[in-house]
């Protein structure tokens, strides 16, 4: 393991919304370079779930955390014992937030999705910055946006809003935190297979209507983000920041 490119040994990793869909994805690919992993998340079942998927993978240690990432003060909380239990954070994927729905609650779901996530960067920003002033540079910030981004969806206007925020947001940081070797970027997913989908039937639904319109020939799983769950916490990404990459399978690309 410590010859790996991606070798995470002794980096500290904390997924928002890390219980399931692609948060676990790649919570997963930490893991299995044997990163520790923490996880905030409201479902204690699910959590314990997932708790037990990422050590059989791997990971050097895992805990998970009841946070409601919409309370700015439970965020603050939740680092303060994160900080307590692992000593480090290396990497952040702000990843809580919801399907886009047409009857989302505009400012309840910007709570989340936007504001959520940008305190949780600014927070794990600011315990690497302290780490970084007291001699050990560097540390990895990640936003999960989407191909909204990128293109209007009709009756998704917070949804959308949402991503676009992170999205700047992410840019931001990586000018500001560059100084201390710390980057920050967005994953931006295509259509993914997760249980927001609505059940299993819904899932084979999507997949045989869109999987056709993807030059891959398929819809994305949570396993698709294990690669780059691993490659954005390592030391392999060293030199990428503010940058938006997409998980795809090559549908932004089509003609």
């Amino acid at each position: 393991m410590g010859s790996s490119l991606f070798d995470l040994s002794g980096k500290v990793a904390m997924v928002t919304g890390g219980n399931g869909g692609i948060g676990l994805g790649f919570a997963m690919g930490i893991a299995k370079q044997g990163g520790s992993v923490a996880i905030w998340a409201r479902n204690a079942d699910k959590n314990a779930a997932a708790r037990a998927q990422l050590e059989a993978a791997g990971a050097a240690r895992v805990a998970t955390y009841q946070v409601d990432v919409s309370s700015e003060e439970q965020i603050i909380r939740g680092y303060d014992q994160l900080l307590a239990d692992f000593g480090r954070i290396d990497c952040v994927f702000a990843n809580s937030g919801g399907a886009p729905r047409f009857n989302s609650v505009f400012h309840s779901f910007l709570d989340v999705a936007l504001h959520g996530a940008f305190f949780t960067l600014r927070e794990g920003a600011r315990h690497m910055v302290s780490r970084a002033e007291a001699g050990e540079p560097g540390g990895s910030l990640v936003a999960c946006g989407s191909l909204s981004l990128f293109q209007g969806l009709p009756g998704k206007q917070n949804y959308a809003a949402s991503k676009a925020g992170v999205a700047a947001i992410i840019r931001c940081m990586a000018v500001e935190f560059g100084k201390y070797n710390i980057r920050a970027n967005v994953v931006a997913p295509g259509l993914v297979m997760t249980p927001m989908m609505g059940g299993e039937e819904n899932e084979k639904a999507l997949a045989g209507m869109m999987g056709p319109r993807v030059p891959l020939q398929r819809v994305g799983y949570p396993e698709d983000f294990e690669g780059i769950g691993a490659y954005l916490c390592s030391d392999a990404s060293s030199f990428m920041t503010g940058e938006t990459i997409t998980i795809d399978g090559g549908y932004m690309v089509r003609p």
